[in-house]
């Protein structure tokens, strides 16, 4: 089954372009989960792992839409993605009146990944891809993710860069082997430049690197920021004097859930000055339009 949006834009209040699925509807959560250790980060206890139409039902109660996706780090785990893209893809088209299917490829699959892309934007109607620079260790600007990106943006999508400190082995021995290094915004500047018509989102707030981040929107006209994976209490002044003037185009809601609830975000967005003209742009507009779910004429 390919995915054919079914939202309904004047129903929904919001779409959180960042949401995360654990776990598969065939299958227990896999040995070894780094849920907890997540959880302690985010001081939430036990993180909840969610299937996709879990996940679904969540949004679909709240007027939200989502952006889902897991992450695929292979090698650097050793383990296959749980649940697989095509799971993700194939009940994100049975739930597509709130989930927008993304995919995750790590770099280092080469060929094989390059040809998984195609199955599942052509087979499957995926939006968009996932990279996660640390937990798949790579530069996004080295040449081996290059074919991926070609791939991307040959059919108008969206590649999603985490960008700065990760809460994945956040407080363990040695952060779990995770180096922060890879995820400097600077790095993705220089795919920006090499793919000109390729739409980026730099997820999250990007400590250290947030001015750098700023920057590299303000100068690439096709890189969006979404501000998931960190309370709004939290951001830096000036993510939020940005997000309120020169970027407000190209700010974006998300959340990170499960271990940032879309209630939780919302509640702490109303104490940092957001402006009421800004808040529909980045909690629906600016994505909306990103994602392609916006009738002609709108």
């Amino acid at each position: 089954m390919t995915w054919s949006s079914r939202i309904d834009l004047d129903r929904i209040t919001a779409i959180d372009v960042h949401t995360h699925v654990h776990r598969s509807v065939s299958a227990p959560p896999p040995a070894g989960s780094n849920a907890d250790d997540m959880g302690a980060y985010f001081g939430i206890g036990s993180m909840p792992q969610y299937t996709l139409p879990e996940l679904a039902q969540y949004y679909r109660e709240r007027d939200m839409a989502c952006v889902a996706f897991g992450v695929d780090s292979i090698s650097q785990t050793g383990d296959e993605l749980v649940p697989t893209n095509e799971e993700v893809a194939e009940l994100a088209a049975e739930h597509a009146d709130v989930v927008i299917p993304f995919a995750s490829i790590d770099p280092a699959r080469g060929a094989a990944g390059v040809r998984q892309a195609r199955r599942l934007i052509t087979d499957h109607g995926v939006r968009g891809f996932k990279f996660h620079p640390n937990t798949q260790g790579f530069h996004p600007n080295d040449r081996k993710a290059y074919p991926l990106y070609e791939v991307i943006a040959e059919h108008g999508l969206i590649a999603l860069f985490h960008t700065g400190q990760t809460g994945v082995g956040a407080g363990t021995p040695g952060g779990g082997g995770i180096r922060l290094k890879y995820s400097n915004p600077m790095d993705v500047d220089d795919v920006a430049v090499d793919f000109p018509d390729m739409d980026i989102i730099l997820a999250h707030p990007s400590f250290p690197w947030q001015d750098e981040a700023l920057a590299v929107a303000m100068h690439k006209p096709r890189v969006h920021i979404d501000l998931s994976g960190w309370s709004p209490k939290y951001f830096p002044p000036q993510l939020v004097r940005y997000a309120n003037s020169l970027l407000k185009n190209k700010v974006l809601f998300g959340s990170d859930f499960p271990v940032i609830t879309p209630e939780r975000w919302m509640k702490d967005a109303e104490t940092i000055g957001l402006k009421d003209e800004v808040k529909p742009l980045i909690y629906k507009s600016n994505a909306a339009r990103l994602l392609g779910l916006l009738p002609p004429g709108r």
